[in-house]
C-alpha cells in the first residue's frame, strides 16, 4: 500500500476517530480557570508524547503575558542544509454555549453518519491531530522526514492569543523556519479543498449614548429630551447603510488589489447544504460575494439595546448601547478607525456618543504570488483529484501575523473542516469525508516538503 493510500487506510480503520476520542475528553476551555490544569495535562499527556513520537525534542515556554497559558514547542534537526516546516496549532478551546443535540456530551466523541460531534473536533483539536498524524505517517514510510520540523502549540487562541506576538519575537531563533504550514478555520466548501493564505482582522466597537440616569415618561418629556436610542440608532446608520455598505471611507481598504480578484474569480460562496441563502442586495454591490467576504471590509451590528424590549414602559430610556464589529482584511489603517468615527459621528452632530475600540487579531496574508503558494498549489492539484481553491485570506481571525510580520514568514493554511461545522456552538462537529481528504493532502504536502524549493522571498510580490 502507497503512503496515501496508509493515510485513507488510517481514517477508514477507526483509528483516526479513536485517537481523536482522547484528544476531546480533555476539556481544555481557556476562558475558565478551571481549564488551566486540564490545559496543561493536555500538553503533558497527549501533544508532548505525540510530539516526542516524532523525534522532537520539547520544551515549554512561560507566557510573558500572565492572562495566557504555556508554549510548546518540538523541534526535530534532520540537517543543517534541509528546509525547515513550522506548524502551529492551538490546544483550548472554547466553553459551552448551550445543551448538544441528543444528550450529547461535548466532552464525548460521538458519531452519527460523518458528523463526528464532539468540543475542538473542528477548532482545533481534529485539525492539528490530522497534521501530526499525517507527519507521523511520512516519518513511518522514508525513515525521517527529509525536513527539519518545528511545532508550535499555544494554550489561548481562544481568548485572543494573549501573549504570542510577544513570545514569537523573542523567541525568533528557535520558531525560524522556511514556510508555515497550519490547519485552522474552514475551507471554502465541505467538497472544496483550500488553501487560504491570511486571516481578516477585527476590531470591536463599542457605543454608548449615555444622556442621564434612568428614564422619563415620554408623554411629559417627549419632543423635547433627547433619545439616546434615536441617536444611537441614526448614528449607526450613518457608519453602515441599511443595505451593509459602509459609510465612512477611513474604514475601507485602499482598494482590492487584482491578484486577490484574480484568485477569487469564480469562487462560489453559501452552497453547501444547510448554508443560509445570500442576500445579493448586501453589501458592496460592485464586488461579488467571494470579494465581499474574503477580500473586502464590513462592519456588523452584534448587539443593540434601550430600555426592555420585553417589557417596554412609556418612558425614554436615559441610555442606549451597541456593539459593532468591523471585520477587515490587510492593508486597513487599524489606528485610524476609532478617530475616524468620532470624526465622523461630530460632524454629523453626534458628539454624544461614545466610541471605544478594541482590536483583537489582526489582518495579515501572504500574497497570492509568494512562490511557496505556487508550490503548494500545483502539490495539492496533483494529489486532489479537483480544483482545489486558493484564497487570499478566510473571512474569520487568527494569530496569522505573528508568522507574516514577526517572524516574516510565507503562510499556507490547509483547513480541515467547513463552515458547516458549529465551532463555537452546541454540536460541533467534524466531517468525516473532510477529515480523510485532509489527511491526504496534509500527508502529501509534506511528503513532497523535502523536496520543495526554498524560494527566496519576493519583495514585489510582498507589495499586493
Amino acid at each position: 500500500m502507497d503512503l496515501l493510500g496508509k493515510a485513507r487506510a488510517h481514517v477508514d480503520s477507526g483509528a483516526l476517530f479513536t485517537e481523536l476520542a482522547r484528544l476531546v475528553a480533555h476539556p481544555t476551555v481557556s476562558d475558565a480557570p478551571e481549564g488551566r490544569a486540564v490545559i496543561q495535562a493536555y500538553l503533558d499527556e497527549v501533544l508532548t508524547p505525540a510530539l516526542t513520537g516524532l523525534g522532537c525534542a520539547v520544551t515549554q515556554h512561560a507566557n510573558p503575558d500572565p492572562a495566557g497559558g504555556p508554549f510548546l514547542v518540538g523541534v526535530r534537526t534532520e540537517g543543517p542544509d534541509l528546509p525547515t516546516l513550522l506548524c502551529y496549532g492551538h490546544a483550548d478551546v472554547v466553553g459551552e454555549a448551550g445543551p448538544w443535540s441528543d444528550g450529547r456530551s461535548p466532552w464525548t466523541l460521538t458519531a452519527d453518519g460523518d458528523r463526528w460531534y464532539g468540543r475542538g473536533t473542528a477548532d482545533n483539536k481534529g485539525q492539528h491531530l490530522i497534521n501530526l498524524t499525517a507527519l507521523r505517517l511520512v516519518l513511518a514510510e522514508r525513515g525521517e522526514l527529509g525536513f527539519n520540523l518545528k511545532f508550535l502549540f499555544e494554550t489561548g487562541e481562544e481568548i485572543g492569543s494573549p501573549g504570542l506576538t510577544e513570545f514569537a519575537a523573542q523567541e525568533k531563533d528557535l520558531l525560524r523556519a522556511d514556510v508555515l504550514i497550519a490547519s485552522d478555520g474552514p475551507r471554502l466548501d465541505a467538497a472544496t479543498p483550500t488553501l487560504f493564505l491570511g486571516a481578516r482582522g477585527g476590531i470591536r466597537l463599542d457605543l454608548d449614548v449615555d444622556l442621564r440616569a434612568g428614564g422619563y415618561h415620554s408623554g411629559n418629556w417627549g419632543g423635547i429630551l433627547r433619545n439616546p436610542a434615536t441617536t444611537l440608532a441614526a448614528a449607526i446608520a450613518s457608519l453602515v447603510d441599511g443595505h451593509g455598505r459602509i459609510q465612512v471611507p477611513e474604514l475601507l481598504p485602499p482598494g482590492l488589489p487584482e491578484s486577490v480578484r484574480a484568485a477569487l474569480d469564480g469562487v462560489a460562496v453559501g452552497t453547501s447544504p444547510g448554508d443560509p441563502v445570500l442576500d445579493e442586495t448586501w453589501g458592496d454591490q460592485r464586488l461579488t460575494p467571494a470579494e465581499r467576504l474574503y477580500g473586502w471590509n464590513t462592519l456588523e451590528v452584534l448587539a443593540l439595546g434601550a430600555g426592555d424590549p420585553g417589557r417596554p414602559v412609556n418612558a425614554i430610556p436615559g441610555r442606549a448601547r451597541a456593539v459593532l464589529q468591523l471585520r477587515y482584511v490587510a492593508g486597513t489603517d487599524v489606528g485610524g478607525v476609532a478617530p475616524a468615527i468620532r470624526k465622523h459621528l461630530a460632524a454629523r452632530g453626534f458628539p454624544m456618543v461614545g466610541v471605544t475600540a478594541e482590536a483583537s487579531f489582526l489582518a495579515s496574508r501572504t500574497p497570492v504570488g509568494d512562490p511557496w503558494v505556487s508550490w503548494a498549489r500545483e502539490t495539492l492539484d496533483g494529489v486532489a483529484g479537483k480544483p482545489v481553491a486558493v484564497l487570499p485570506n478566510f473571512g474569520g481571525g487568527l494569530p496569522n501575523h505573528v508568522f507574516t510580520d514577526v517572524l516574516g514568514l510565507a503562510t499556507l493554511w490547509l483547513p480541515h473542516s467547513y463552515p458547516g461545522c458549529r465551532q463555537h456552538a452546541p454540536d460541533e462537529h467534524l466531517l468525516a469525508p473532510v477529515a480523510r481528504e485532509g489527511l491526504v493532502l496534509a500527508t502529501a504536502l509534506f511528503d513532497a516538503f523535502g523536496s520543495a524549493p526554498r524560494p527566496q522571498k519576493n519583495p514585489s510580490a510582498w507589495s499586493e
